[in-house]
């Protein structure tokens, strides 16, 4: 598997990285759970990278049970943002997008998510290339592929961008 080269702007934004591998959807599962019990995670900013049918929706799936979200969760690739909240004793909005079928940056000011992107709460973006220049500093970045190996399984490189990405990363 080939490492895509970034260009040094963003290659500077690269404030720690690690590397994982999940043998299957149990081991993506147990890393969504992990995440989850993180603190910083409610106000992060996620990226989440990849090929077509590389798992960024199954991953955000297993991350929004995790943090309790109940009912469907259904991946936003026609309605570009779900918006999800877990109910409880800690309350946290979730908004999860995926830019795969945007195509103009006015979508972006006309859909109001600069306005979602301000607000508090986890924002988990797939696709999130497709939006590039309108999205803030993500705090993580997840680079999920396919291993050539096995196809069950992922090879994944988290990247934080921010100080928040590197306690994400602990």
């Amino acid at each position: 598997m080939s490492q895509p080269v970034l260009p040094p702007a963003v290659e500077a934004l690269i404030l720690g990285s690690r590397q994982l591998r999940w043998p299957d959807e149990a081991a993506c599962a147990e890393f969504a759970q992990q995440l989850a019990r993180h603190p910083g995670l409610a106000q992060a900013c996620l990226e989440l990278h990849g090929p077509l049918g590389a798992g960024k929706t199954t991953f955000v799936r297993h991350l929004l049970r995790a943090l309790g979200v109940e009912g469907r969760i259904k991946s936003p690739t026609y309605t570009v943002m779900e918006p999800y909240t877990r109910p409880g004793l800690a309350p946290l909005a979730i908004s999860h997008f995926d830019f795969y079928r945007f195509t103009d940056p006015r979508e972006w000011v006309d859909a109001g998510f600069r306005d979602v992107f301000a607000a508090p709460g986890l924002k988990l973006a797939e696709w999130p290339e497709r939006a590039a220049g309108m999205l803030p500093l993500a705090d993580l970045r997840l680079h999920i592929e396919v291993d050539d190996d096995k196809p069950d399984a992922r090879c994944v490189r988290l990247e934080a961008g921010t100080a928040r990405g590197l306690e994400l990363l602990e």
